[in-house]
């Protein structure tokens, strides 16, 4: 069994470059997010059943999941959200431990968001490493790559755990608030800590 660390931090904090770095190095990369946009596109698994839930207009004329018309729905009601992610979640969760358990690297990184939200998750993993970024920078961030405004930006991100509880919860921390370089100088470091660890756990 592969060693496997929860990378996690809130939109915008940088989640997806730490993880590239990371497989730039050597580590299989399992992303929970890139798992739903695959199961939510055209033909994906997921698709028949948000058909069935939520009708025919939560679907593109491409065949994939509306997101913005989904986005916007649960976020105004929240038994649509619940029965999204009854859908989603176990889904996921399967194909991400499909992809683990064929993982062939030294060790994994687990990409998920919502880690500390989910006591599911965070029983899967060996280590917690949180990606953390001031709010200012995450909503910077996010609204320069979305379009979304920043009263929509930081709605999603009071709707995650604070800061504080992520850091909380956190075996490592990478700070992100400066250059590439820095996030890359941090990830390199963390990789050694990660090869060790994984070989003391074989």
């Amino acid at each position: 069994m592969s060693f496997v660390v929860g990378l996690t931090g809130g939109i915008g904090s940088g989640k997806s470059a730490a993880a590239a770095e990371f497989g730039r190095l050597g580590a299989a990369v399992v992303d929970t997010d890139a798992i739903a946009h695959e199961l939510t596109e055209a033909g994906g698994g997921a698709i028949p059943e948000i058909r069935r839930v939520f009708g025919p207009a939560a679907i593109e004329a491409s065949g994939a999941m509306d997101r913005g018309k989904m986005r916007a729905r649960v976020f105004a009601d929240p038994l649509a959200k619940k029965a999204l992610e009854a859908l989603l979640h176990p889904l996921i969760r399967e194909e991400s431990q499909r992809r683990i358990a064929a993982a062939r690297a030294p060790y994994v990184i687990h990409v998920v968001p919502l880690l500390v939200e989910s006591p599911d998750y965070r029983r899967r993993v060996d280590r917690v490493l949180v990606i953390d970024a001031p709010e200012a920078l995450q909503v910077e961030r996010v609204r320069s790559r979305s379009g979304l405004s920043e009263a929509e930006v930081r709605a999603i991100v009071a709707a995650q755990a604070t800061r504080a509880q992520r850091l909380a919860a956190a075996d490592d921390v990478i700070e992100n608030r400066g250059t590439i370089e820095a996030l890359r100088e941090q990830v390199a470091a963390l990789h050694r800590k990660y090869l060790e660890y994984s070989q003391a756990a074989q």
